[in-house]
C-alpha cells in the first residue's frame, strides 16, 4: 500500500460533464474531501435564435484532456494517481447526441437541453394527445416539452438526412452525455459499451417510469426505432472499464448520475421528504418521494431520483426544473454588458434601493415547470426613470429566488405539506446575497454546504458504492459541514414581492405564440394565470384590510 493510499484511502474519481465545462475531480475516500481537479470550458453554438448545440467531440475529448491533467496534478503533490479504484460520471441531463457505430463520429452536433428548436415538433405530437401536454406523463412522468430528448432525437430525424439514412441502416446510436462517454471511453467502434443509467433515461421520455424499461408505445408515439436505445443499468453498478484513450486504463467506471440526481446522493437526500436546490445554468429543485411515485398535478415532474445498485429498489423524485438561472447573469455580462464579472452580481445588487426596482422573467427558452409555457419570452417590468443598471442585476437574481419559490408552493401542493428548510448546492450558491435573498423570499432556512462540489460528490458516491468498488458506505459517509441563511423580512413583505412577480409572469406569456395556437391562446393565458391573478388580489385585500384596522 502506498504512503498516500493509506492517507486518503483509495481514491475516486469524477468525471463531471456540464452545459458550461467539463471537469474531472479526485475524492479520497477516507474524508470525501477532494484532492484535485481540472476543467475546460465547453463552447456553445448558437446557429439561430433559441438553438443551442455543442460538439461531441469537443465533449469527449475535453473529459479525456481533464482526466490527464487532473492525474499530473495528482503527481506533482506526490499522489499516486493508481490509487484511484473506480470513476463516476455525472453530466448534464436530457442534451441528445446520435452517432455512427461504424465510423465512431458524431451525425450531428449534440442538441442541448435547452435547446428550442424542437417547439414544432411539440406542436406535432401533441396532435396524438388532443393537445394535452400531459397526455403521456402517466407514463414517463414527464410532459411534452421542447426540454426532453425524445424530441430531440425526432428532430434530428425528421431533419437530418444523414441521419435518417444511419437509421435506416442500423448504424445510428443515441444516447445522452453518459452514454456517447462510456460508449467512447470503453472502446468505442472496437467494442465500446452502449448503456446508461435509469436516471439519465428517465430524462428521455421513452422511459416507463414504473417498469424503468423503454416503452415500445412512447417509441411509437415518436416514432424512434427501439434499435437505437442504450442498455438501462442502475446508477451504481460497474459498467465496463476505461481504455487506453486516458491515463486511467483499466479503471472501472461504476457509477452514473444525471447531474442533479448527483446533488441529491451528493447532499445525503436519501429518506423521504429531503430535497436539495442546485444553482447553475438552470435551477432544479428535486424532492425524495422514496419509492413511491408521486404524479405531479400541479407542473412539476416525476423523475428517478437514484438506483443505487441492480438489485437495489429505485428512489422516485420529483422535480421543478428552472430553465434560466445562472445564464441569466451571464447574459447581463455578455450582451448588456452591466457587469464586468458575474461574481460582482452580488455586490451590485446589494446597491440597489427600492426605488427603482424591477422584474426580470427571464424566459429566454419558454418557461419551465411550474409552467411549461413555451410561448413566454423574457420581460423587464417596471422601469422607471430612476431605474440602474444594479437594479436589473438585482432582479435577475430575484427572478431565480421567486422561480424558486414557484416550484416550493407547487411541491406543497402535491406533497400536501411545505419543506422546513431547502439544502442548496452549485455555483451561484457562492453569493452570500443571493442565498439570503433566497431565505427571505422562501421563508424558510437555506442551508449551504462548505465543500461546494455536492454534485460531483454524488457521482463519486455511486462509483465507490458500487458492488466489485465498495471503498463507501452509505450508512458510515458522514454530511459535509454547512452553513445557513434565516429568513429576515415579514411576511407581507415577502407576499407583496411574489405578487408582483405574478403580474410579471402573466406580462411574459404569448410572445411566441405559433398560429395554430391562436385560436386556444386566450383560454391558455386567462387559465394559467389565474391562479398568479388571485395571489395578487388576495394579497391586496390583505394589505387595504390591515391599513383599515391600523387607521381604527
Amino acid at each position: 500500500m502506498s504512503d498516500t493510499r493509506d492517507k486518503y484511502g483509495p481514491l475516486i474519481g469524477s468525471i463531471d460533464e456540464g452545459t458550461s465545462s467539463t471537469r474531472f475531480l479526485v475524492f479520497a475516500s477516507k474524508t470525501a474531501e477532494v484532492l484535485t481537479y481540472h476543467q475546460v470550458k465547453i463552447p456553445h453554438i448558437t446557429p439561430q435564435e433559441g438553438w443551442f448545440e455543442q460538439d461531441p467531440m469537443h465533449i469527449l475529448n475535453s473529459v479525456i484532456e481533464t482526466i490527464n491533467v487532473t492525474c499530473d496534478n495528482l503527481k506533482k503533490l506526490n499522489i499516486n494517481y493508481e490509487d484511484i479504484v473506480a470513476t463516476g460520471i455525472t453530466n448534464q441531463r436530457e442534451t441528445t447526441i446520435l452517432w455512427d457505430a461504424v465510423t465512431g463520429k458524431p451525425l450531428y452536433n449534440a442538441l442541448v437541453w435547452m435547446d428550442m428548436r424542437t417547439s414544432s415538433t411539440v406542436d406535432a405530437i401533441l396532435l396524438h394527445g388532443k393537445r394535452d401536454k400531459n397526455f403521456l406523463q402517466s407514463i414517463c412522468g414527464l410532459p411534452v416539452s421542447t426540454y426532453f430528448s425524445a424530441l430531440k432525437i425526432k428532430w434530428l430525424m425528421d431533419n437530418v438526412k444523414d441521419v435518417k439514412k444511419a437509421m435506416d441502416e442500423k448504424r445510428c446510436l443515441f444516447g445522452t452525455v453518459d452514454s456517447w462517454l462510456i460508449w467512447n471511453l470503453t472502446g468505442g467502434i472496437k467494442g465500446g459499451l452502449h448503456v446508461t443509467d435509469v436516471t439519465n433515461a428517465s430524462r428521455t421520455m421513452l422511459i416507463n417510469i414504473e417498469t424503468l424499461k423503454w416503452d415500445p408505445y412512447l417509441c411509437k408515439i415518436f416514432d424512434i426505432p427501439m434499435h437505437i436505445l442504450p442498455e438501462i443499468k442502475s446508477s451504481s453498478e460497474i459498467y465496463g472499464y476505461i481504455t487506453d484513450v486516458t491515463v486511467l486504463a483499466g479503471i472501472p467506471i461504476s457509477g452514473v448520475l444525471g447531474d442533479q440526481q448527483a446533488a441529491l446522493v451528493g447532499q445525503m437526500c436519501f429518506h423521504q421528504g429531503q430535497a436539495k436546490n442546485t444553482y447553475g445554468t438552470g435551477c432544479f429543485l428535486l424532492y425524495n418521494t422514496g419509492t413511491t411515485m408521486v404524479q405531479s398535478s400541479h407542473g412539476l415532474l416525476t423523475t428517478v431520483g437514484y438506483k443505487l445498485g441492480p438489485d437495489k429498489p429505485p428512489v422516485y423524485a420529483l422535480e421543478g426544473s428552472i430553465a434560466i438561472a445562472g445564464i441569466s447573469i451571464k447574459w447581463l455580462q455578455d450582451n448588456l454588458m452591466i457587469l464586468k464579472d458575474a461574481k460582482d452580481s452580488g455586490d451590485i445588487a446589494a446597491a440597489a434601493d427600492e426605488v427603482g426596482e424591477v422584474y426580470f422573467v427571464p424566459a429566454f427558452s419558454g418557461l419551465y415547470a411550474p409552467y411549461w409555457r413555451k410561448d413566454a419570452r423574457s420581460v423587464i417590468c417596471g422601469l422607471t426613470e430612476e431605474t440602474k443598471p444594479e437594479h436589473v442585476v438585482k432582479a435577475a437574481l430575484e427572478a431565480v429566488c421567486h422561480q424558486v419559490r414557484d416550484i416550493l408552493e407547487a411541491m406543497a401542493l402535491d406533497c400536501g405539506y411545505s419543506l422546513s428548510k431547502l439544502l442548496v448546492d452549485g455555483g451561484m450558491t457562492a453569493n452570500d446575497f443571493l442565498m439570503q435573498m433566497q431565505a427571505d423570499y422562501c421563508g424558510i432556512p437555506v442551508v449551504r454546504p462548505t465543500m461546494a462540489e455536492t454534485t460531483c460528490l454524488g457521482a463519486a458516491i455511486a462509483a465507490g458504492n458500487a458492488k466489485g468498488v465498495e471503498v463507501w458506505d452509505l450508512d458510515n459517509i458522514q454530511p459535509v459541514p454547512s452553513d445557513t441563511f434565516l429568513p429576515s423580512i415579514s411576511d407581507d413583505q415577502r407576499d407583496i414581492k411574489y405578487a408582483r412577480w405574478k403580474m410579471a409572469i402573466s406580462r411574459s406569456l404569448g410572445w411566441a405564440e405559433d398560429e395554430d395556437d391562436a385560436e386556444s391562446y386566450g383560454d391558455e393565458v386567462f387559465l394559467s394565470t389565474l391562479p398568479g391573478g388571485l395571489f395578487i388580489l388576495g394579497t391586496m385585500v390583505m394589505l387595504l384590510a390591515a391599513e383599515i384596522f391600523e387607521k381604527k
